[in-house]
């Protein structure tokens, strides 16, 4: 797994994690769910694409 990766992930959840806590204490509870979600949906997209990177490797060592 390339550590690049790692961190890209530990920065985005702490980004999300400082902006939630902001927009809650603003009384921005709907914004910080929001914050959230996005920041979830951006973390799953960079893990899908490892994945699909993963089976397209798999296909051409066996040949599929």
């Amino acid at each position: 797994m390339d550590i690049d990766l790692i961190f890209r992930i530990a920065a985005i959840g702490i980004i999300v994690a400082v902006l939630n806590q902001l927009l809650i204490r603003s009384g921005r509870e709907e914004q910080a769910m929001m914050t959230t979600l996005a920041g979830l949906i951006v973390v799953l997209m960079m893990i899908i694409y490892e994945i699909r990177d993963l089976f397209d490797a798999i296909e051409q060592i066996f040949g599929l």
